[in-house]
């Protein structure tokens, strides 16, 4: 029984951990301390460590001997190196997922593109990257291939933290938006090969502009975050109230 809840919270921490990565709240470059953790979670140790080694099995931290676990940091050959692996997942999950897709899936797919030109009318960006998520994940989901999904949503949790440096890529919303309504209609006629093909291009523009631009160097001068910057001085994350003791 001890054991299991070990594992249990582990599983809390690791959860909040993760969180508070992919939001930036925890910046690249962030050391994070088993100690401090423990102490603002009201906890031991060792679940943290475990929580910490999940992490790094994720992709998401270093671990390095006697230095603790350290927030990673995509370099610009990494961030380039993921839309590679990221448009060969797509491409194949789409062309999986268009002969599988129901008269409600393409309903739903519909929706969340309208909720992206809604949001993007409102210059919401967050809400428009949630929608965005949801759009990607229902393909990926329709594949029908788990294989497929785990390295898909591994590799969207080491790259999430990037999205405004994507966004300033690809050139803002409005050109995402009609890059997303023609991988729609593709869909919707049931053209496979079309559909990866222009979601192939969609994920293509970052890259052609990093390597057309000042080389792979430029994605460390975009901002990581809308309108704040990264704080990689932070020692550990803010306790979630139910953790604490």
């Amino acid at each position: 029984m001890k054991s299991f809840d070990t594992r249990t919270l582990s599983q809390r921490v690791y959860s909040h951990l993760t969180s508070e990565i992919l939001s930036n709240r925890l910046a690249p470059g962030t050391h994070l301390h088993e100690a401090a953790i423990a102490a603002s979670l009201n906890i031991s140790r060792v679940p943290v460590r475990e929580a910490l080694r999940l992490l790094a099995a994720e992709g998401l931290v270093t671990i390095m001997p006697r230095r603790g676990a350290v927030v990673k940091a995509l370099s610009p050959q990494e961030f380039l190196a993921a839309y590679q692996v990221r448009e060969v997942l797509e491409a194949l999950a789409i062309r999986l997922a268009v002969p599988r897709m129901s008269a409600e899936d393409l309903r739903t797919l519909r929706a969340l593109h309208r909720q992206m030109v809604e949001f993007a009318e409102r210059d919401d960006v967050d809400r428009y990257f949630r929608a965005n998520a949801a759009f990607h994940g229902l393909l990926i989901e329709r594949s029908g291939n788990r294989h497929l999904q785990d390295i898909y949503h591994r590799l969207m949790n080491q790259t999430r933290r990037y999205r405004m440096r994507s966004l300033y890529l690809r050139g803002g919303l409005r050109r995402s938006l009609s890059e997303h309504a023609a991988i729609l209609e593709a869909v919707e006629r049931r053209d496979a090969e079309a559909a990866a093909r222009l979601l192939g291009e969609h994920i293509q523009v970052p890259q052609r502009i990093l390597q057309a631009s000042r080389g792979v160097e430029l994605i460390e001068a975009i901002p990581s975050r809308s309108g704040e910057r990264d704080r990689a001085d932070q020692t550990s994350a803010a306790p979630p109230e139910r953790l604490r003791g």
